[in-house]
């Protein structure tokens, strides 16, 4: 690829993109969004240009989100292996497509449609076809994701994204959040492992159907069951506690599961000042269990939708 006079920055090609007071970068390197900005506030706790990406920041997952333990699932009575990126915790973590190269498909002032192909390799092998537009417009950032598979055979495919959102809090423990779900799924603290049932969140720590602050809390917590509007949307609200300043982060029907993260385990700088809400269409370690995992036959494709209101409350 052919490259202007300078150092490639480490999120590689920036595609800018701008409605009104809004503004948004996407990103080469993993097809994310970087930054989201509203007049004058950061809606994400994103990363500079000169920054590699950490702790996920607005990344793409897939063909699955969140961790599979052991990198080890069997489909379709084959064993498969797949890479650990958290060896010392012995997982694989997010898909195999955050640290690619995604090429603009379609761009405008206000939109940009960006494009993968994930060929077969070892521990996933087969041929899927990505598309994610994010657009902006006067209800905020819309992302629209398309997964075709375009081999020749069925494969596996769960989708998630990873955006840190913020309502200027200096860390998250002042923050008021929501989280419309009834249960949540119990994990293995020490390895993030989930593949306990859902349980219930009514009268513990961990329910936000009410809205509250964060205080102290510890999340790394994948919620499910959630509730919906009568447009089949579910609505996590971040709210500052001083000047009524919200961000709201919507997933359609194709989004079951939210991981919330409030960044305990990322470098001390960066711990707990953005909370981390995830859509993902299935849970940890779908590959294994099968909750939530789709099977796309050749040919069929599926389309998921999510985005962030910069001012609802």
């Amino acid at each position: 690829m052919a490259t202007g006079p300078g150092p490639v920055l480490p999120s590689g090609r920036q595609i800018e993109l701008a409605w009104g007071d809004q503004w948004a970068v996407v990103t080469e390197v993993g097809g994310g969004v970087r930054s989201y900005t509203a007049g004058t506030r950061a809606v994400l706790d994103g990363f500079g240009a000169g920054e590699m990406c950490r702790g996920g920041r607005g990344q793409v997952l897939a063909p699955w989100p969140n961790r599979l333990s052991q990198g080890r699932y069997r489909f379709d009575g084959v064993e498969h292996q797949l890479p650990l990126e958290e060896p010392a915790l012995g997982n694989a973590i997010h898909g195999l497509v955050r640290w690619a190269n995604w090429e603009v498909l379609e761009q405008a002032s206000d939109r940009v449609v960006v494009g993968h192909r994930q060929h077969p390799r070892p521990g996933y092998p087969f041929t899927l076809d990505l598309a994610v537009e994010y657009h902006l417009a006067a209800d905020g950032l819309t992302v629209t994701t398309t997964a075709r598979n375009v081999g020749d055979r069925s494969l596996p495919f769960g989708l998630g994204f990873h955006p840190y959102l913020s309502v200027g809090t200096d860390h998250v423990d002042e923050a008021i959040l929501c989280v419309p779900a009834r249960s949540r799924l119990e994990t293995d603290d020490e390895r993030g492992h989930g593949d306990a049932p859902m349980v219930a969140v009514a009268g513990s720590a961990l329910d936000f159907t009410v809205p509250r602050p964060i205080g102290d809390l510890r999340l790394d917590t994948c919620f499910g069951d959630l509730l919906r509007g009568t447009d089949d949307r579910a609505r996590v609200v971040l709210a500052s506690p001083d000047d009524g300043a919200a961000v709201t982060l919507w997933m359609d029907a194709s989004f079951s599961y939210v991981m919330v993260f409030t960044g305990d385990t990322l470098a001390p700088e960066r711990r707990r000042r953005g909370l981390a809400v995830e859509p993902m269409t299935c849970a940890p370690q779908a590959l294994r269990t099968g909750l939530g995992l789709q099977v796309l036959a050749p040919g069929a494709a599926t389309v998921a939708a999510w985005g962030i209101e910069p001012g609802a409350s």
